[in-house]
């Protein structure tokens, strides 16, 4: 329907319409659902205009028609992927800004002549953003169609790149705002710039021929197994063998290059062969997981191997549902570019896929569309784009949901909203369930060494360790999550298992300033990560099919290997297990290189988490001369939210490193212990933190702050929080991360002031020392009592400082504040002062980094530091703690104004200022004091102090719910404190004999 400012009136046609459908230009997928929609549109007598990059053929190989028209345009790009597997998540932004950003106006205005030009009745987008708003700017309703939306996938993208790129997700999602509503598709994504949605079936495209006709015309037996190998391409340098393929086997290939060489055993397709006819000809697929793959492998119950793609956001969705049909088996992708296949295969044929939905969602679409077009309203509001974009556009995204429909959410997607963090609140453990859970815990397993401490995390944990032993005795019939079906092949039940605990940390004060030397107040949070280990003689360690194939592929006998299990790996989009062959860390008769090591981990994105906890093992083989020579299990679970600057990774690391000490008799101190996880993630995972998130984890204490200085790693003490003051976190909903481009660039900044610093003042003290420059009289006469008074000893620390931190405010004020860049570019401060000294970062020389507020904050941080330290120990009062959230708020803004801050953090600190200075907080004792971003900042967790008080709490949760109320998303709120690994210890426990023999 075209909207007219002088005529409400309809002036389309039932018998005929003309649509102007847009197709994104990532991959063949939503091409091909497209010609689906677009079919029955054209078979009701419609005209359709067809946007597109794709090439011709996907669309005429389906649809014979002169109401097809096909306009070669492309105004999105998808995501950029340098092979079939690899996202590149900078190239991704950075392609769509040069394809939609930069030539915005005129595609606009372009497109908004066009479609009055064709005198278009409604415009559908899959999910083109811009067409959204071209539409409105030519006066015609707009409609999409689709499963996921841009601004959701490159929300993940803004975070790796940095906040420079956040306006390309703003933009996508105010372009989206324009739409009138979305016809959504199973498999779908959160999608929060859309507020009106109408859901359909499976869109799939139809089949022209049997099985039995298929395979006749590619000469293929009945009795032959076939699997397609569906990746729309192949990655970069893969070269397809023989004996990649069980015995009686064929691969259809599709998407195969010109001149490729195949082995007798695969045979290529041509490029505009109709893969729905082959799919449905084939025994399972191997591929990579989109929507056109997953929703026609389900139509056609069809089993499905995929092998994950790195940084799109859609995957998870479309994997659960793929899973909860019981379609669906993971191939990690070493396997798959070494030709390990064969378990995988013959597991894939074992299954019965189950999906017995609809699959005439083109059809539905059409009807709707067509619906839409003649003048039927959707829509449940008249609200504008900028009221849309308020209340859509949310700091963390939610599931939308049609009014009075909740109740018919499916499965498989409640599983992966829950799986990828969607949901907030905190979690609830009932006290009631503890002493059960004690009594379970002594029934199943007998401790030999160590203590649980009575915490109810580590009973929980215990507790899921013996119904894995349940799960290997009930049958494969009952239905696990994948991780715990590998978790319950992990142990020897007979043989000793070592249980170890960490912590997440709450930021209290000091964060970012660690890496500059700071005085850091670190508090351990409630919420920790567990690991259970067990080492065993590589004869009699269990394996894995996958890895037995391996093994046997070599030819050689048992060798040390390591396999870990990861619950809830769904939460990063991670394959849920590793394995490697321990050999694979040494280099000759060395232990590999930790360049060597980050590249290793690198390869496959969807396994990179393994070297948070694996590269324990290479730490201690490097720094130690530890030496491997049995097989290592591992099973780390973990409650400790990740991207909430909760220190996740560094609870992982410290729990890890602590199990395989104690399982290999190392007695390492916790403040050791600490430094050597901190080389995990700055020299093997690659992440240029600090240690005081190792530190924190290790050494802290329940319910009490452990004050550490960070050069490197000196422990004051701990201190203990006055029982009238309490510490929360609440969660931003924004995803934090120390690998994010914007900590590392604040960091370099630092690093680059410390070097200017140096650099200032060894040159004053060259024009005050005669022998410098080879005088014999001291310049402009000055006294050797005079030069005392101009600080030569302070001038010689400054020359010679090691850390910004060790820099007073005043006298950096006094000095040097006035002579440091804003910023500078990285090649102009290379070409001045060759490097900046700092280990675990690398000067992009295009970039421009902040100098002055990057320099500035750690210096002013450690005198806030210090100041709250002391306050703690003063006397109970209301200024106290009036000074103490004065405190907090400084830090805070020194975060925003280092290019750190977040929309999202910043709105909860304001909120707590608002309780602070409301009228409540007046009359009666003020309970909310203060509040600060933490850790890496760009996101994440803020840390608030108030009064140890029921109204306090009680505060706190009507934040929580302003908090949603304003953005849509519940915030976790972090409260309580547990001890750290060293107080923790080890757990060596051993299945009882009574309950291995039921």
């Amino acid at each position: 329907m075209r909207i007219d400012a002088e005529n409400d009136g309809v002036s389309a046609s039932r018998n005929h319409l003309v649509f102007a459908y847009y197709v994104t230009g990532h991959g063949f997928g939503h091409a091909t659902r497209v010609v689906e929609v677009v079919r029955h549109l054209i078979l009701a007598g419609h005209d359709v205009h067809v946007v597109t990059g794709a090439p011709d053929f996907v669309f005429t190989s389906a649809i014979e028609s002169p109401r097809l028209f096909i306009r070669k345009v492309l105004l999105d790009c998808g995501a950029v992927q340098a092979d079939a597997l690899t996202v590149d998540r900078l190239a991704s932004l950075e392609k769509y800004s040069e394809t939609a950003v930069v030539p915005r106006a005129k595609i606009l205005e372009t497109e908004a002549e066009w479609l009055n030009s064709i005198k278009a009745d409604l415009v559908v987008s899959d999910v083109v953003p811009v067409a959204c708003r071209a539409a409105a700017d030519a006066g015609i309703r707009s409609v999409c169609v689709t499963n996921f939306s841009w601004d959701f996938i490159y929300a993940e993208y803004v975070m790796a790149a940095g906040n420079h790129h956040r306006s390309i997700v703003w933009q996508i999602a105010e372009d989206y705002s324009h739409c009138e509503f979305l016809i959504r598709l199973p498999g779908y994504c959160p999608m929060p710039a859309f507020r009106d949605v109408i859901d359909v079936p499976l869109v799939v495209r139809r089949l022209y021929k049997s099985r039995k006709e298929v395979r006749k015309e590619l000469g293929i037996g009945d009795d032959v197994k076939v699997v397609i190998l569906n990746f729309g391409g192949q990655p970069a340098g893969w070269k397809l063998k023989e004996e990649y393929l069980p015995s009686g086997w064929l691969c259809l290939v599709c998407g195969g290059s010109d001149g490729q060489e195949l082995p007798p055993n695969f045979m290529k397709l041509a490029k505009d062969v109709y893969t729905p006819d082959v799919m449905a000809a084939s025994d399972c697929m191997l591929g990579k997981i989109g929507y056109g793959t997953v929703s026609e492998a389900l139509a056609y119950k069809l089993p499905f191997v995929f092998v994950r793609r790195d940084y799109f956001n859609e995957e998870p969705f479309l994997r659960n549902m793929l899973e909860y049909y019981q379609g669906g088996v993971e191939m990690i992708r070493r396997d798959l570019l070494t030709g390990h296949w064969e378990p995988y295969l013959l597991r894939a044929i074992s299954l019965k896929p189950c999906y017995e939905g609809g699959i005439n969602g083109g059809e539905v679409a059409a009807h709707i569309l067509q619906e839409t077009a003649i003048g039927k309203n959707w829509a449940s509001d008249k609200l504008s784009g900028a009221r849309r974009l308020r209340d859509a556009i949310v700091l963390g995204y939610q599931l939308q949901r049609v009014p009075g429909r909740d109740i018919s959410i499916p499965e498989w997607y409640a599983n992966a909203e829950s799986e990828l963090g969607v949901r907030g609140g905190s979690p609830t453990f009932q006290i009631s369930e503890r002493s059960s859970l004690v009594k379970s815990f002594v029934e199943d397993f007998e401790i030999l060494h160590g203590d649980p401490q009575g915490l109810s995390d580590t009973m929980t944990f215990l507790k899921s360790l013996a119904e894995l032993d349940s799960f290997c005795d009930s049958g494969p019939e009952k239905r696990w999550m994948r991780e715990r079906k590998a978790a319950a092949g992990l142990f020897n039940w007979k043989e000793d298992i070592f249980v170890t605990r960490a912590p997440g940390r709450l930021d209290v004060m000091g964060g970012i300033a660690d890496y500059s030397g700071s005085l850091v107040l670190q508090m351990p949070i409630r919420e920790a990560c567990h690991v259970a280990i067990q080492r065993n003689h590589p004869s009699k360690h269990r394996l894995w099919k996958q890895v037995q194939a391996r093994q046997h592929a070599k030819g050689q006998g048992p060798t040390p290997v390591l396999q870990i299990v990861s619950y809830g790996s769904e939460l990063s989009n991670r394959g849920p297990t590793f394995d490697m062959d321990l050999s694979d860390f040494m280099d000759g008769d060395k232990p590999l290189s930790y360049e060597k090591a980050k590249r290793y981990f690198a390869q496959d994105p969807s396994q990179k988490w393994a070297a948070y906890v694996a590269g324990a093992i290479l730490v201690l083989m490097t720094e130690l001369d530890v030496r491997f020579e049995d097989s290592i299990s591992m099973l780390v679970c973990s409650t400790v939210p990740e991207g909430k600057g909760v220190s996740s990774s560094a609870s992982v690391e410290v729990a890890s490193m602590s199990a395989i000490a104690a399982a290999h008799e190392l007695t390492i101190s916790p403040r050791d212990l600490a430094l050597l996880c901190q080389k995990v993630e700055n020299h093997i995972v690659g992440a240029p933190c600090g240690v005081m998130d190792q530190m924190a984890s290790a050494c802290g204490e329940a319910d009490k702050l452990l004050a550490m200085v960070c050069q490197p790693a000196e422990v004051l003490g701990l201190v203990e929080i006055p029982e009238h003051i309490r510490f929360w976190g609440i969660d931003s909903g924004i995803r934090h991360s120390v690998g994010g481009a914007d900590y590392g660039s604040v960091r370099v900044g630092a690093f680059m002031g410390r070097k200017m610093i140096k650099s200032v003042a060894s040159s004053a003290l060259s024009r005050l020392l005669p022998s410098a420059n080879g005088l014999n009289s001291y310049p402009s006469g000055l006294s050797p009592d005079e030069l005392q008074d101009e600080g030569v000893d302070l001038l010689k620390a400054e020359a010679s400082l090691d850390y910004l931190c060790n820099l007073s405010p005043h006298r950096y004020d006094a000095r040097y504040a006035k002579l440091l860049p804003e910023s500078i570019l990285g090649e102009t401060f290379l070409e001045n002062y060759v490097d900046h000294n700092d280990a675990v970062t690398v000067i992009d020389p295009k970039r421009n980094y902040g100098v002055t507020a990057s320099a500035r904050h750690p210096i002013y941080e450690n005198f806030r530091v210090k100041a709250f330290k002391a306050l703690l120990t003063s006397a109970s009062s209301d200024e106290q703690l009036t000074s103490l959230g004065e405190l907090l708020y400084q830090c805070h803004y020194s975060y925003g104004a280092c290019g750190l801050g977040s929309d999202g953090t910043d709105r909860l600190v304001q909120l707590v200022q608002e309780k602070q200075h409301g009228k409540s907080s007046k009359h009666d004792d003020g309970t909310l004091y203060g509040a600060k971003i933490t850790g890496g900042g760009s996101g994440g967790t803020v840390c608030v102090i108030g009064r140890n008080c029921l109204q306090s709490s009680q505060q706190i949760l009507e934040i929580q719910q302003r908090y949603k109320g304003a953005t849509g998303y519940l915030p976790y709120v972090f409260e309580g404190s547990s001890p750290g690994a060293g107080k923790f210890g080890y757990l060596r426990i051993r299945r009882r004999a009574s309950t291995l023999e039921l």
